[in-house]
């Protein structure tokens, strides 16, 4: 019923009674400092005459296409007795072998890996982080075959995978190709802790030099691991690893079916905000080892690695993942309730602000998201499957607690999706809806036509006050003067134009660059700072450059809120707001003398 744990037995069940069928592979990584390695694949007892290899054309986590067959290069194949077979190209991410007879296949090549940000591979002097996405081909015809990987290091460098050891330094073995493109691996020099929690261990593996604590991070790790039992009745994994990169500027973080890879600038997680980056990430990534690594919509069941997977559900995969993140942190007492609130009213201020909600829904953008490039056409036209996935889950969550009469939520939903559609199978649509239909007793097909197949239009007066709460922009309802556009970084170079502002209706476009208002130039970082010497109202005229033809448009200054959006509490809250409140964040009601900041927990 559940997700298989066969990566984490050891190698000799993993490999017992298949010792002639094991597909191996080895990367020398002696010589890491130009970024380059050398990969080795074999392939035993091949008897296909056309043997085809494979990188895919995607990984895992990162659902638009990359283009990772670029860092082979010197490809050969050859047999059982050394000698070379003869190969074409026949696709990106394809090698197609000539066999004339039955025999062993092995296939090298050098690999270029300096790709940090996309996480996928880097080496250099200090360490390698190897997603098999980018480093090892496989035939997939044979994905399902047990194998083995072994790494050649420098000396003084650690090994790390969520894969089962494979009986020596540096090896590992795997059930098959989806557990090895599922479990990177990171080997180098690095700083490493372990801890247990409810009879599980875990790592936590960090490369880089960096302003982080180990023991901050480690005690906030084993407060989240004790939180997951408020959603999921069982844990998926026996052994789970974080690998957390300090960088020189790289970002971002992909999940894992047992372990995360997390990045950050070195310098960004002493200060509480940056910090809260780190944690949340964290918080993120291990709840997709539920949603998305043990169940998942039914376009991503299996894998193909060779094209794109298409769901209308990848806003429930990452966006809903993303709005529990923050309640894991909350019931754990790592994150307070102030800071909680905070990020929800960051989430429906940005929403408000995204002219892209009117026109798409979140199965559309599901759907777009292999193709989405961002950018001012993404804010106007288009919404985040994260961002606007997270509020869609809101809705939802607060939609069934109020019709269970607060016996059942979001949480419930997840948690049958795992018991009853974890892998091998999947869940659609239609499967999700009649589990809410099971939970609340309603027919839950109105609401998601209206929610998820249409573009999201909440009311979150009405939505928020259910908990005691309410959106507010500072006790004086003071407004500022909003144009509707923005300029790249330090530049007047225009970033985006907010569709239907004021700046769009006079005609300026992203790409216009700013010279001067009022006749008067304009300096660089000072855009904000000149608007705010004019009233909501107020006409001015703006020169710029469109094309590189001077331009001049008037346009008519809009009002915006002058403050910075807070959820806080409504005066004199209810008894069953109150009720509400606990049963959707999972903690007492708790707010300060004002009723406008939560105390801490």
């Amino acid at each position: 019923m559940k997700a298989k744990l066969l990566s984490f037995l050891p190698l000799g069940l993993l490999l017992a009674g298949q010792a002639h069928a094991v597909i191996s592979y080895s990367i020398d990584l002696s010589a890491p400092e130009h970024h380059l390695a050398r990969v080795e694949a074999h392939f035993p007892a091949v008897d296909d005459k056309d043997f085809k290899v494979n990188l895919p054309v995607w990984r895992t986590g990162r659902y638009q296409q990359l283009p990772l067959a670029d860092g082979v290069r010197l490809f050969k194949a050859r047999d059982s007795d050394g000698k070379l077979l003869p190969w074409q190209r026949t696709a990106s991410g394809e090698w197609q072998i000539s066999v004339a007879s039955p025999t062993d296949v092995t296939v090298s090549y050098q690999l270029y890996a300096n790709e940090l940000e996309l996480r996928v591979r880097h080496i250099d002097a200090s360490h390698a982080f190897l997603d098999a996405s980018g480093v090892f081909v496989y035939n997939p015809e044979r994905r399902d075959e047990p194998l083995t990987v072994n790494l050649q290091v420098p000396q003084g460098w650690q090994s790390y995978s969520g894969m089962a050891g494979g009986g020596a330094a540096h090896s590992f073995a795997a059930a098959n190709y989806d557990v090895l493109v599922d479990s990177p691996i990171e080997t180098g020099l690095s700083q490493q802790r372990s801890f247990s929690v409810d009879g599980r261990d875990y790592e936590l593996v960090v490369w880089g030099e960096g302003n982080y604590s180990l023991d901050t991070m480690v005690a906030d790790l084993e407060a989240l691991a004790t939180q997951a039992k408020v959603i999921w009745d069982e844990v998926p994994f026996k052994r789970y690893v974080y690998m957390v990169h300090a960088t020189s500027g790289a970002g971002g973080a992909t999940e894992h079916i047992n372990s995360t890879i997390i990045q950050l600038p070195r310098f960004m997680f002493r200060e509480r905000a940056d910090y809260l980056k780190f944690i949340t990430t964290a918080s993120h990534e291990f709840i997709h080892t539920w949603n998305v690594k043990a169940y998942r919509p039914s376009g991503l069941v299996p894998y193909d690695y060779q094209r794109e997977n298409m769901s209308d559900l990848l806003w429930m995969a990452e966006g809903s993942t993303s709005y529990f993140q923050a309640q894991l942190l909350l019931r754990a007492k790592v994150m307070t309730p102030k800071e909680f609130l905070e990020d929800l009213a960051k989430r429906i201020d940005t929403h408000l602000n995204t002219p892209g909600r009117q026109q798409q829904s979140v199965a559309e953008a599901s759907l777009n998201e292999w193709v989405a490039q961002g950018g001012d056409y993404a804010i106007n036209h288009s919404v985040n499957i994260y961002s606007e996935g997270f509020l869609a889950s809101l809705a939802l969550d607060f939609s069934l607690l109020q019709d269970s009469k607060l016996k059942h939520s979001y949480r419930d939903v997840h948690r049958r999706l795992y018991r009853d559609f974890a892998l091998p199978k999947s869940y659609g649509s239609e499967d999700v809806q009649a589990i809410l239909g099971a939970l609340s007793g309603k027919d839950y097909g109105p609401w998601w036509q209206q929610h998820i197949q249409s573009p999201l239009a909440l009311n979150f007066d009405e939505l928020l006050a259910r908990a005691g709460l309410r959106l507010s922009y500072g006790k004086e309802s003071k407004f500022k003067p909003k144009a509707g556009m923005t300029v790249s970084g330090n530049s007047l170079v225009l970033e985006s134009v907010q569709r239907g502002s004021a700046a769009w209706q006079a005609g300026l476009v992203a790409g216009d660059e700013l010279l001067a208002i009022n006749d008067l130039k304009l300096v660089p970082g000072t855009l904000d700072k000149r608007l705010g010497d004019f009233k909501p109202g107020d006409s001015i005229k703006v020169s710029f450059f469109h094309a590189d033809a001077l331009q001049q448009r008037t346009l008519t200054l809009e009002q915006m809120p002058d403050g910075k959006a807070e959820v806080v509490a409504v005066d004199k809250p209810s008894k069953e707001q109150k009720a509400f409140f606990k049963a959707w964040a999972g903690i007492d009601w708790s707010f300060d003398a004002n009723g406008d900041l939560p105390a801490k927990p």
